[in-house]
């Protein structure tokens, strides 16, 4: 496999910024009853700090606070209840040196975090909400925009490509274009593939296979594969839980292919290969 170098950019966010030459770890910080791995771990104030710490501590460098389970037939949440699990988090970790990201698709939601101390919108839904777009480019921060079909709901059933890797392309291409369109500017652009969403087993292995495509696009892109089930299924069907030296191997994968920045549950493995990695580079 061809190493991609990784953009030579730097990701503002606030008075905080991230150089994406070198790969970021985004720790997941779910405050959420019902999430596909670790739902109900974190949805005390002080439980949600205590592991984001723990995952500072280990090695992530931005923290990515979500309120609502985007997980397949996952029911949604009300934008107030959303509010109420994210803002004291976000309050809280604001006074330690991280980039905070939030995995919403609520204007709401993100315009209440963000000022609460917030840095970067992480939306599964690519700002197709009402007034999402606008929101975004009135708040003028970094936006994740990701690929997904439908709903957590419903996605499962639109799995139908004729090329996965090039389909996901044109589709992101698209809501990259309305982003553009609403005003959000360029450099404030990420993309995620949207690995699990939409998507069957086999899908996410040819997009894996094929991730070093998507830097065409010119934008950074983000990993997010995490304990996800294809990962699982590729192990001989093991649970959640059991699937977190598949992730490292599978994000390292992505990383080699121009991933700036993954999406993990377990950050410690995850550094630990990055440095690795790193190390190989550098001989």
């Amino acid at each position: 496999m061809n190493l991609v170098d990784l953009p030579k950019t730097v990701l503002r966010c606030g008075q905080l910024s991230l150089d994406l030459s070198q790969p970021h770890i985004m720790g997941i910080l779910n405050v959420t009853p019902d999430s596909f791995s670790d739902g109900g771990k974190h949805n005390s104030q002080e439980a949600a700090i205590a592991h984001a710490l723990k995952m500072m501590q280990e090695g992530a460098t931005v923290i990515d606070v979500g309120g609502e389970s985007t997980r397949p037939g996952a029911t949604e949440v009300s934008v107030e209840e959303e509010i109420q699990r994210v803002v004291p988090v976000v309050q809280a970790l604001s006074k330690y040196n991280v980039v905070i990201s939030i995995d919403t698709s609520q204007p709401e939601v993100i315009k209440a975090a963000v000022k609460a101390g917030a840095h970067i919108w992480n939306d599964v839904r690519a700002l197709t909400r009402p007034n999402a777009l606008k929101t975004a480019a009135e708040l003028n921060i970094p936006v994740i925009i990701m690929h997904m079909r439908g709903e957590p709901t419903t996605m499962n059933n639109l799995d139908q490509y004729n090329d996965v890797t090039e389909d996901v392309i044109a589709e992101l291409k698209l809501s990259v274009s309305d982003a553009l369109s609403a005003g959000v500017r360029p450099e404030n652009i990420m993309i995620d593939p949207g690995f699990g969403f939409a998507k069957n087993a086999q899908q996410n292995l040819k997009l894996l296979k094929e991730f070093y495509k998507l830097n065409e696009m010119g934008y950074p892109i983000l990993s997010a594969l995490s304990r996800k089930r294809f990962i699982g299924e590729a192990l001989g069907g093991v649970d959640a839980q059991q699937r977190a030296v598949g992730s490292v191997a599978a994000h390292l994968l992505s990383i080699q292919q121009g991933a700036c920045m993954v999406r993990a549950h377990d950050v410690k493995a995850m550094a630990d290969a990055i440095a690795v990695w790193k190390a190989m580079i550098a001989a």
